[in-house]
């Protein structure tokens, strides 16, 4: 199984989002997807659909009690998509992960023994904690949605140092699958040169797809849907499966799911 993060430790810049509408990118062209929500917040369950009342086991079950992916994951409305969601009980995992010797590898062990699927996106929570850590130690690679203002680029700067410390002592094989600029408004020039700086910098590694400002993304969660289903006509739709159809163009060959 291919394991991908998105994260970002800034907040509102997209994460969600973009692993929301990637995963329903995937799972439509025939890939078998995970989504795990790993962020105390919710909002990756809640935006895909799933209320707080129907999510009986979570995320903090595989990290705490090493519950397997099979019995913690759900159906969505979205065929071949399964969500692991997350509850108020992971806002409680941080600091009973400090406490457990191997807790940097939990979520890493319990997605090896995971044979259903063909590819894994773990939204991350804004920070980069132990929940963050967990993930880019489970990760092949990251996805980095950055937002096109001038602080995202300094915020960009210390995810990098981190995926590097990251690599050199505890995934020595995590990569960056790229970078996608999103919340980009062609009126403000500001966002112009931000990603022009970005692309300067880091050149291939960012996407040419580019995520608009659109009102359909941001109404899209409050009807439970990705916005792809909701508006998959809307410029931000739109966007997202230009996206997917780069994204897939950079992973490793397809291991079919069993």
């Amino acid at each position: 199984m291919i394991t991908i993060a998105v994260a970002n430790q800034k907040g509102g810049v997209g994460k969600t989002t973009t692993a929301i509408n990637i995963a329903t990118a995937l799972a439509a062209t025939g890939w078998k997807t995970l989504l795990i929500d790993l962020d105390p917040q919710g909002n990756c369950s809640t935006g895909i659909g799933v209320s707080a009342n129907d999510r009986e086991r979570s995320t903090y079950d595989l990290l705490i009690d090493q519950a397997s992916v099979a019995d913690c994951m759900m159906a969505t409305r979205i065929p071949g998509l399964d969500l692991v969601p997350a509850t108020v009980d992971l806002s409680g995992a941080e600091v009973e992960l400090v406490t457990i010797e191997d807790r940097t590898h939990r979520l890493r062990k319990v997605l090896n023994g995971d044979t259903g699927h063909d590819i894994c996106l773990i939204d991350c929570p804004p920070s980069l904690g132990l929940l963050t850590l967990n993930a880019l130690t489970a990760a092949d690679s990251i996805l980095v949605p950055l937002q096109c203002e001038f602080f995202a680029l300094e915020g960009l700067s210390q995810l990098l140092q981190t995926v590097e410390r990251v690599q050199e002592r505890f995934n020595a094989d995590l990569g960056i699958l790229g970078i996608v600029l999103t919340m980009f408004d062609r009126r403000n020039r500001l966002t112009d040169q931000v990603a022009d700086d970005v692309r300067s910098c880091l050149r291939d590694l960012v996407f040419e797809a580019v995520i608009p400002r659109n009102v359909r993304l941001s109404e899209a969660p409050s009807h439970g849907l990705p916005a792809l289903i909701y508006d998959h006509a809307c410029p931000g739709s739109q966007a997202y499966m230009k996206l997917a159809r780069e994204l897939i163009a950079r992973l490793p060959e397809r291991r079919i799911a069993a």
